[in-house]
């Protein structure tokens, strides 16, 4: 029996990724985006691969669309091994100019969708008494930053909440660990360059060059460098792996 992986925010850059990455190691894939016409696209490439396949247009602060999400998964391919909360957003601003919007939109993606995409799919895995989650936190939830505090207080939650769920669930055979990924070539990176660049006074080319100046690996991180990890975490073969928040960052946090 194949595996069934739900992969939010599959649309583009590290869920997509991911989505092909599981869909090469053998499992059938809901492709969850905002965007119908990303997920369409990632859908078709994970069908090409030879699995099934579907795309689930899908806004992770809707409650109704979580519910829909997991009742479409469940009705297409009968139940849900994997889910990969990777839906995510990226807003700079100093201390003084962060509105109350600005948080809520930053919490409300990062940190709260996580959790309530994580509940609705909790009843299947429970019921099957297997299941696995990796939420995508990121090197920011175990830092500071001068600029960027929103973001990081969210990916810190939702490290935090992999810890809480991972010991509520283990007894009902549900594994929930996350990775926390550096600076990504991404869509979000061009926009982290744009926004903290401006900022700190460089522009996004100069932005970037510093930060990859401090990887020691010393290159920007591939969105499949991520997807490798979160394959892993979602496999049998880190089955004895649970409530773990793992950089996968080139060595920017060693710890």
């Amino acid at each position: 029996m194949s595996r069934v992986a739900l992969v939010t925010g599959g649309g583009r850059g590290i869920g997509r990724a991911t989505a092909l990455e599981l869909a090469r190691l053998g499992a059938d894939v809901a492709v969850a985006e905002l965007d119908p016409a990303g997920a369409k696209r990632t859908a078709e490439e994970v069908a090409a691969m030879g699995r099934r396949a579907t795309a689930i247009p899908t806004d992770v602060t809707s409650a109704s669309d979580l519910r829909n999400m997991v009742d479409r998964t469940r009705a297409e391919f009968g139940r849900i091994d994997i889910l990969v909360n990777n839906a995510g957003i990226y807003r700079a601003a100093a201390n003084l100019e962060i509105t109350e919007e600005h948080w809520d939109a930053v919490l409300d993606i990062n940190a709260k969708a996580v959790f309530f995409a994580s509940q609705a799919v909790l009843p299947t895995m429970i019921a099957q008494r297997s299941g696995a989650i990796v939420n995508l936190a990121s090197m920011a939830g175990k830092i500071g930053s001068r600029t960027n505090l929103p973001y990081n207080a969210s990916k810190a939650a939702v490290i935090s909440m992999t810890k809480s769920m991972a010991l509520a669930h283990a007894a009902e055979g549900i594994r929930v660990n996350c990775v926390c990924p550096g600076f990504v070539e991404t869509d979000m990176w061009d926009a982290v360059a744009r926004d903290q660049g401006k900022l700190l006074g460089m522009s996004a080319a100069e932005f970037t060059r510093q930060r990859v100046s401090q990887v020691p690996l010393g290159r920007m991180e591939k969105p499949e460098d991520v997807a490798n990890v979160i394959a892993f975490l979602a496999s049998l073969r880190a089955g004895y792996m649970t409530g773990q928040a793992l950089s996968v960052d080139g060595g920017l946090v060693m710890h």
